[in-house]
């Protein structure tokens, strides 16, 4: 399975391409970040990132899209704009048939180092083991990233159980 792991953001939106499966050694095909200026108008920051990630979903050909899942914030401009950025990553794997998964940061944080309340230097340190690299990605946006992604190659597979037992559990004509 190919993942490209999107950590949204205006100004640093982390991209970072993993592939493997579960149980076995993970491969990273990529890392980096889409950049946007912070004083440009907000539709050509958001146009910025549609570019870049569709320049790494033409560069990577991905299985799927995990995006981090928007959670709630203190600073609310800094919440929108990474849903908005978020919303890009998404539409851009939808209009090409990409399936999209969201996880949650503390998800994420657990996957990847066993503690959902890990540190961004912690998860930083456990991309850079599992994926054998000499370093770990910076910044910490693109470790984020090929976090995500190791994260949905792992939990996909109990995810992907747990949908096929609910779906033969659900009466026909029934939706959730």
């Amino acid at each position: 399975m190919r993942v490209l792991g999107v950590d949204p953001g205006l100004t640093r939106c982390g991209v970072g391409v993993v592939e493997g499966v579960a149980g076995r050694a993970l491969t990273m095909l990529g890392v980096g970040v889409v950049r946007t200026p912070v004083d440009a108008a907000l539709g050509d920051r958001l146009v910025a990132v549609e570019q870049g990630v569709e320049q790494w979903l033409d560069e990577h050909s991905p299985d799927v899209l995990a995006v981090e899942r928007v959670f709630s914030q203190h600073n609310v401009s800094t919440v929108m704009g990474t849903a908005q950025a978020s919303a890009v990553a998404m539409l851009c794997a939808a209009r090409r048939g990409i399936p999209v998964a969201l996880h949650t940061p503390s998800e994420v944080k657990a996957a990847v180092t066993g503690t959902g309340r890990a540190d961004k230097a912690q998860v930083g340190a456990m991309v850079t083991r599992l994926l054998r690299l000499s370093a770990p990605p910076k910044p910490a946006d693109a470790a984020d990233a090929l976090a995500l992604a190791i994260c949905h190659i792992w939990r996909a597979p109990a995810q992907n159980r747990l949908q096929q037992a609910v779906a033969l559990h659900t009466p026909k004509g029934r939706t959730r």
